[in-house]
């Protein structure tokens, strides 16, 4: 796939069936969260985690009818992840896996109630899930949030506790009031 397929600077994780691409400047913490997924999965609180790529990996559209995006590690830089304090360690990892959700360390438009539009990412064309991470917010939170949890939906039954004001929940009919 490397023949030809555009190079990021990125890294991404391999969590259950869906890789996690994760995007940044340098010094963001791309690699940190790579291998943060990686422990979470050892550790049972998310799927198995394994890793595709770490600073730089490739993206190539698959699929005719229904596109996904495909990311493998660069071949030179396969197997290799960066540790803060330890330097370049060698590590387990697969030669490819589809983008499920894309992270974007150090972004601009990172809110605490984001637009459903900020949290849509366009690759090659495809439109795939996003997180915005803000600058010195700690990344792992939102992904196992987002890797674990459903969006709520104003056609979920609020719970009694909702209904009463008990709790930190909106009014289900606070924008007509």
């Amino acid at each position: 796939m490397t023949d030809g397929a555009p190079s990021i600077h990125a890294s991404a994780v391999m969590v259950g069936d869906r890789a996690v691409l994760i995007r940044g400047p340098s010094g963001a913490g791309k690699s940190r969260l790579a291998f943060e997924l990686i422990m979470a999965g050892r550790s049972g609180l998310l799927d198995r985690a394994v890793l595709v790529g770490d600073d730089r990996v490739h993206l190539a559209t698959v699929g005719q009818e229904i596109k996904a995006i495909e990311v493998c590690p660069a071949r030179i830089l396969a197997g290799l992840i960066e540790i803060r304090g330890l330097g370049i360690r060698q590590c387990d990892y697969v030669e490819h896996a589809t983008v499920g959700l894309v992270v974007d360390l150090d972004a601009e438009d990172a809110e605490r109630l984001p637009s459903p539009d900020s949290l849509k990412a366009s690759l090659l064309g495809v439109e795939i899930p996003r997180i915005p991470v803000p600058r010195g917010y700690s990344p792992l939170p939102l992904v196992v949030a987002a890797l674990t949890t459903t969006k709520s939906s104003s056609s979920v039954n609020p719970s009694g506790d909702c209904l009463k004001g008990i709790g930190n929940h909106m009014n289900p009919t606070i924008a007509t009031e």
